[in-house]
């Protein structure tokens, strides 16, 4: 039972990190462009010579 009085708080640190982190990277534009990087896989050759 004694387990808990540590599980429980270190759980609660442990949200609150996530969210923290979530709402840093959301502030910072991390989420604001989801699909250029995606396409931009597929066009990241052009302009290289070809051998």
């Amino acid at each position: 039972m004694g387990v808990i009085y540590i599980v429980v708080p270190l759980a609660l640190i442990v949200v609150a990190a996530a969210v923290w982190a979530f709402v840093w990277a959301t502030n910072r534009g991390q989420f604001d462009d989801l699909d250029t990087p995606a396409v931009r896989v597929l066009t990241d050759d052009e302009g290289r010579e070809k051998p």
